[in-house]
Order: C-alpha cells, then structure tokens, then sequence
C-alpha cells in the first residue's frame, strides 16, 4: 500500500507540474525512466539538440529501470486528461496504448525521412500500428550480455567463459578466491534479464522462440526449460546476500569498483561503466552470455507521442525528428551503451563494445537470429510477460524448485493469456 501510495503521489506531482510545462506551448514534456548517471548522460544528448531549436524540455523522470512505475504513472495523467508530449515506452506496452487510441499519427514525419527505410522491421513491428508511426525508435539494446572487470578476471586467471561450464567454473573460483562472483539486484525485471539469457542458452533459438514467443506449453516445461532453471539455482549462491532489491545500477558499480566479478545486464550497462572512466578491453569486458554467442535477445527504448489534440505538434515533430536523425542516434547511441535504430549509421564514433553489439545485431538479423527480449516486454505481451516475472523470481528465491517450476510457468501463462 505505501508504495502504491508513493507512486500515486509521484504522478499527481508531476500532472501538476506537466500542466504549468503546457502552459506556454512552447515546449516538450517527456516521461521516463533514465535516471542512472549513464542514462542521464545520454538523455542530455536529446535535451540539447530540443533546447538548441529553441524548444524547451521538461523532465519527468520516474525511476526503476523496467519502467513498470513509469506506466503506473503515466496512466494516472492519461486518466486525468493531461497525457505528456512523450514517454518512453517498449514492445507491448506501446501497443497497447496505440490500439487505445491514446497516441499521435507521425506518419508525415516518417515519410519525409524515409524511416520506413532505415529502421529494422524487427522494431517497426512495435512502432508502427495499422500503418500508422506512432512512436520513434532512439536505439536497439541488446541483453544477453556480461560484463566483467577485467583485473579480477586476470588476477583469478579466468578467461572470458565460452560455455556454460567454462561460466560455473569462473565462479567457483571467484568464491574461492573471496571475491563476489556475480552482481546482481533483486528485482523482478532483472531476475527476467538473467533468466532470459540462461533460457536462450539452455533452449537453443527454436526452444527459445517456441516458449516465450510462441508461448507453446510443452516448451515452457521442457527438459530444457528446468536445466534453466536449474542454472538460476546455481547463479542465485553466486550473489552477495545483500542482492535483494538493489538497483541494477549500483550492481554494475559493484563490478566497476572491483567487488564482483560479472553482472549479466542488457548494455545500458555500458553507459555506467563509460560515465566512470572505464575503457572497454582495458578496464571492462563485454562478451554474450555463454551458449548464446550466435544469438541477440532484444528491447528498444522508443519514444511514444502521445495525441495532443488530433493534431502532431511542431514541437512533437521536432522531437520525433531529432530522435531518428543520424547524428543524434550516433552521440547517444555512443554514450547508451546500446546501437543505432536506423541501419544507415556509421559504428566509426562506438568504441570496441559498441562496434561488436552493430555486428551481432547486423548477423543476428542476418542469419534469423534476433529474437525480442521475453524479460524486456518485446516477446509476449506484459500480462504474461508479468506473469513470467512472477514464477521467475518465485523460484530465484527459493520459493519452490525447479520441476515444480514448470507447473507454474505453464499455469501463468495459461492464465494470463
């Protein structure tokens, strides 16, 4: 109840707020979720590309980096008649709010730009409804990666792991050295961004695809399904016993600073790393979750615009513009952590990180293997989605075991759907 209470308070603030913001009409406001010191970093990027047109941004940052507060928020102003210029929003949930009717027709701006031709079909799918453009893709993130500190790896003499094995090994011996093997924060959304990298590695893209996408229930409770569950036992004794609850952002400090070993995070993870003087193959590495090298899981973080009136704004427009342009999503991209959402951007400003996510998703879509990100709401729609997150972190605490998993996880989505 205090939370719901909290967040309740949250989105009466910032609906009084967003009324004084419209007053002038001279301006964008934007609801989000990018409050971590990368991700700030990154969003300045776009605020000073508005600001330099003369069009001024007001924030509204709601923090939680699965943006499931951000929407309990935005519905609360959609409700009280006062919907923002834009939110930031993924996969399923903008949608949703497009088949409600609740978002601007951008099609006149997609057309002079030609996004329809720069923009993967994998993230048009979620962009566009009926034919209608109805927000801006600003990047493709990846997920199934890890990050490593790369002087705790070569103190331990570990390499970067190849298969699962060569993984549950490098963290035996990073608990036997004293050192935290994995960091981790116990939230839902991020027990999903673990799980869904173990899962694309212990079913293989066809299993993958049959359980998450397909939702084919005698996937969900494979052989393969309970030997990824099996893993997140394992994972869930390699964690400090201070996980729980933990920002995803303060877990990627934990690997900055040396005191764990990994973190298994989508590449926003980067940004953290870049915002603290960490260079990628001196201080860092980046490599996919073991078994899933041949594999990109995916989210893209868009930003819808919200209907004004029937009319799409100068200012929504311009906003809309700025975010699909190619040297915005070059800067951000480079400072995100993630890759470009148009196909035509040059990798010559992304560092070594940066340059292989643009190879691997290129191959990935290549070779049919790019597959929407299950924990980040680009797989299955958010009520099973949500219903996942339930059994996932349900099991990753312990609260029952691996075969009675499968029950559960078939149950859920049969009842979610």
């Amino acid at each position: 109840m205090r939370s719901y209470m909290k967040t309740t308070a949250i989105a009466l603030a910032l609906t009084a707020a967003a009324g004084a913001a419209k007053a002038d009409g001279h301006g964008v406001e934007v609801l989000h979720w990018w409050t971590s010191g990368g991700e700030a970093a990154a969003l300045n990027v776009l605020k000073g590309d508005l600001e330099s047109q003369g069009i001024a941004w007001t924030d509204m940052p709601v923090a939680g980096g699965g943006g499931e507060q951000a929407m309990t928020v935005l519905r609360a102003r959609v409700t009280a008649g006062n919907a923002p210029t834009a939110v930031q929003g993924l996969g399923f949930d903008i949608l949703d709010w497009a088949n409600e009717g609740a978002l601007a027709n951008l099609n006149e701006v997609a057309a002079a730009e030609g996004w329809d031709n720069v923009v993967p079909a994998a993230l048009q799918q979620f962009a566009k409804v009926d034919g209608a453009w109805v927000s801006a893709p600003v990047n493709v993130h990846s997920t199934n990666w890890v990050w490593a500190n790369k002087a705790v790896l070569d103190a331990n003499g570990i390499s970067v792991p190849e298969t699962w094995e060569d993984f549950a090994a490098a963290l035996e011996t990073l608990a036997a050295a004293g050192v935290i093997p994995i960091a981790h924060g116990g939230q839902p959304w991020q027990d999903a961004t673990v799980f869904d990298a173990v899962a694309m590695s212990a079913l293989g893209p066809d299993g993958y695809k049959a359980a998450f996408i397909d939702l084919d229930p005698e996937a969900l409770a494979s052989d393969e399904m309970k030997v990824a569950f099996d893993r997140m036992a394992v994972i869930r004794a390699n964690l400090d016993e201070n996980f729980s609850g933990r920002d995803w952002n303060l877990a990627t400090a934990m690997v900055i600073n040396g005191e764990a070993g990994f973190q298994m995070m989508g590449d926003w993870a980067k940004g953290e790393f870049l915002n603290a003087g960490k260079v990628p193959g001196e201080d860092f590495l980046c490599f996919r979750f073991p078994g899933t090298q041949d594999q990109v899981t995916f989210n893209a973080d868009q930003f819808m615009m919200f209907d004004q009136g029937g009319a799409v704004s100068a200012e929504q427009a311009a906003l809309a513009s700025a975010i699909l342009s190619p040297s915005f999503q070059s800067a951000f991209n480079v400072v995100k952590g993630s890759v470009p959402a148009r196909t035509d951007v040059s990798d010559a400003d992304f560092d070594a990180c940066g340059k292989q996510g643009m190879a691997d998703l290129a191959a990935a879509a290549e070779s049919g293997n790019l597959f929407g990100s299950m924990a980040h709401g680009h797989a299955n729609p958010a009520a099973v989605k949500n219903a996942m997150y339930d059994v996932i972190t349900a099991h990753f605490n312990g609260e029952f075991d691996s075969e009675t998993a499968l029950d559960e996880l078939v149950t859920a989505v049969e009842i979610a759907q």
